[in-house]
């Protein structure tokens, strides 16, 4: 049976819709199923030149100046991103690992993420693989989904964990920081669970 990578993904917009507002940076750090971190992704696109601005997200912007700063260094062309993209999920998975997207929410940096791999490439390396690490942490927690707050799991996991929660908004550090939260979730589950 091929095993699995986990590509934890965050992403920064200007507005909630993909293919109308515009990703303007994506970050992304692999983990396999043993927690070990196998490497990096990150980068910040151009507007979509038919895209628009929504007016809420850009006043929440307006909030984050470190974060805004961050994600309008080096922009690039998604023409380029997104195919680089692609190229490097599947030579960190390598050939016997399938690639799984996830992300908290899911429901949210996937559309974007999928959207701009079918414009911008013509395919998606993770199919329609994309895990809820909020679903995934509801089951564990036994709590309905918006109890299960980023929190809650961080009590839970703390003797797991060896990073602090910042969620600085800046993709490749939230990414990075989800992204050990869900191997350490996925090690706790495995022990718990019946063999």
């Amino acid at each position: 049976m091929p095993t699995e990578v986990y590509f934890s993904v965050d992403i920064e917009t200007n507005g909630p819709v993909s293919g109308i507002n515009s990703m303007l940076s994506m970050g992304c750090a692999a983990f396999n199923r043993l927690g070990s971190r196998l490497g990096t992704f990150s980068a910040n696109l151009l507007p979509l030149p038919d895209g628009q601005t929504d007016p809420k997200t850009m006043a929440w912007w307006a909030t984050q100046p470190q974060a805004w700063q961050a994600c309008q260094q080096n922009p690039q062309c998604p023409g380029r991103v997104m195919p680089e993209f692609a190229q490097w999920v599947l030579t960190t998975a390598g050939s016997c690992a399938k690639p799984v997207f996830a992300a908290w929410p899911v429901g949210f940096d996937f559309s974007f993420v999928y959207w701009y791999l079918m414009r911008f490439h013509g395919e998606s390396p993770f199919s329609h693989h994309a895990l809820d690490i909020r679903s995934y942490a509801m089951a564990y927690l036994q709590l309905d989904y918006r109890q299960a707050h980023k929190s809650t799991l961080y009590k839970h996991l703390k003797a797991r964990l060896t990073h602090t929660r910042t969620n600085s908004h800046i993709a490749l550090e939230d990414a990075i920081e989800q992204g050990e939260l869900l191997v350490a979730l996925l090690a706790a589950n495995r022990e718990r669970s019946v063999p």
